[in-house]
């Protein structure tokens, strides 16, 4: 069984939490769009897109910058 990337478009981003600012939030060249790069199983996605309150439990600040600005 292989896994894919699950494409989470912009209004389920929306649905979630800020998907733009996290770290496994990349471009897809191959696909040409925004992807999630964590493997999540058909059951977590199916549950962070029903629940609009769902906070995802990979989710992981990709701001490079936070521990710079705070020295």
């Amino acid at each position: 069984m292989t896994t894919r990337k699950r494409t989470i478009t912009d209004t389920e981003a929306m649905t979630m939490n800020d998907c733009d600012t996290c770290a496994y939030y990349a471009y897809d060249e191959e696909w040409d769009d925004w992807v999630c790069e964590m493997n999540l199983d058909e059951d977590e996605y199916a549950r962070l897109m029903q629940d609009s309150r769902a906070h995802c439990p990979y989710y992981r600040d990709g701001d490079e910058y936070k521990i710079a600005r705070k020295q």
